[in-house]
């Protein structure tokens, strides 16, 4: 990017407050570049690998770009919801058009819940953290002994959580229709194949709580593993066993109720 553009889009996001000069902008690419964040050349300014390293990361952090807690509750949420719906089915002997009735009223109110939980808890949990965030960065900056440098500081400071508060809700809408969207999915798909497949007892069964089984022992395991970077073999034992005592609570508060 030509560093004037990079300047005018600065000022943009500045409208109404004089706060970054170029002489400011300039020392703050000089210190860019001696990090190694940034490459320049003829009035350009370019990321380095690492730059995009870091920014990723600082997405991540402020913007929740990766969406890793959804797609592992949509997962886990959708695979027990599909389990419970065809154990339950089977041990019923439910008529097809009540257990098609019953999965798609059971699984519809889990991604619906998933969807406004996440939505909401999500909200007001990244603004919480902001605002904690925000007050620790007001307390370093009020230490800056120029005035007109430390009202520039926080202007800024102001400046920048008024543009990450917009992201924020839309990360947050974003990520209620990931795990909505991956819960009915995960879910629905064993379920439909076996409730197609009903003339073709026991293929049915198998085949879809197989798939139930590649969603958790592969997808959902191989996923986990890789974002936490721990040995596959400790993720897959741990998914397991919540998974089975999810399936194993859920049918017995049902045969309760």
């Amino acid at each position: 990017m030509l560093k004037s553009v990079l300047k005018r889009r600065l000022d943009k996001v500045c409208v109404g407050y004089t706060c970054v000069e170029v002489s400011e902008l300039e020392k703050a690419l000089k210190e860019m570049a001696s990090e190694g964040l940034i490459a320049e050349h003829n009035g350009t300014v370019q990321l380095t690998q690492q730059g995009q390293k870091i920014g990723k990361e600082w997405e991540r952090l402020l913007l929740k770009k990766e969406p890793i807690m959804e797609i592992v509750a949509g997962l886990v949420d959708g695979s027990i919801t599909g389990l419970v719906v065809i154990i339950s089915a089977f041990i019923a002997v439910l008529e097809p058009n009540i257990a098609i009735f019953a999965a798609l009223l059971t699984l519809s109110a889990v991604a619906i819940t998933n969807f406004s939980s996440f939505l909401l808890g999500g909200i007001t949990e990244d603004l919480a953290d902001f605002t904690t965030l925000r007050n620790l960065m007001n307390y370093s900056l009020s230490d800056i002994p120029d005035k007109k440098e430390r009202d520039k500081s926080l202007l800024l400071v102001k400046t920048l959580f008024v543009l990450l508060d917009r992201e924020i809700h839309r990360s947050n809408i974003y990520a209620a229709i990931i795990v909505g969207t991956t819960t009915f999915l995960a879910g629905s798909i064993p379920i439909v194949t076996y409730l197609t497949l009903s003339h073709f007892y026991p293929f049915n069964i198998i085949l879809s709580l197989t798939m139930i089984a590649a969603i958790v022992g592969i997808f959902l395991v191989r996923y986990r593993s890789r974002k936490t970077r721990v040995n596959w073999k400790i993720t897959f034992f741990e998914t397991i066993a919540i998974v089975i005592i999810a399936t194993i609570a859920s049918l017995l508060l049902g045969g309760i109720a």
